[in-house]
């Protein structure tokens, strides 16, 4: 993948997305961190993303309302949504509603890498599926 990928971090805790932010721009990835979902769903009318992580629980809305706002807008874009409040029907919901990915907190900086870069295997087979007949 030679391309930098566009990811947008939604989380009310600040702390979280900074360091998600710098974490993800030292793998080469442009990432914009928000904090309150009415500005990040703003941004998203803007701007198209590769990748939203995004936490569950919010204020003002929650990370399912932000990621039915995305697949209004893209349907490529993969969605991984993060909480501090886990549990097994929230992330049979949130797959089930099109989430790439359910991960709890706290989380490790491996555990969101390895899932993002399986977001982005995903979304690179998407975009340049590979010919399944060799040449002989």
């Amino acid at each position: 993948m030679s391309e930098t990928r566009k990811i947008l971090i939604l989380d009310d805790e600040p702390i979280v997305g900074e360091r998600l932010k710098t974490l993800l721009a030292k793998d080469g990835h442009y990432v914009e961190v928000f904090t309150d979902p009415r500005l990040a769903i703003q941004r998203l009318e803007e701007k198209t993303f590769d990748i939203i992580v995004s936490d569950i629980r919010m204020r003002e809305l929650d990370g399912i309302q932000v990621m039915n706002q995305v697949f209004q807008k893209s349907k490529k874009t993969k969605v991984i949504l993060i909480t501090g409040y886990a549990t097994l029907e929230l992330a049979r919901e949130s797959l089930t509603k099109g989430a790439f990915d359910f991960i709890a907190k706290p989380f490790k900086s491996n555990e969101i890498r390895t899932t993002i870069g399986r977001a982005l295997e995903a979304l690179d087979n998407e975009e340049s599926p590979r010919s399944r007949t060799t040449s002989m």
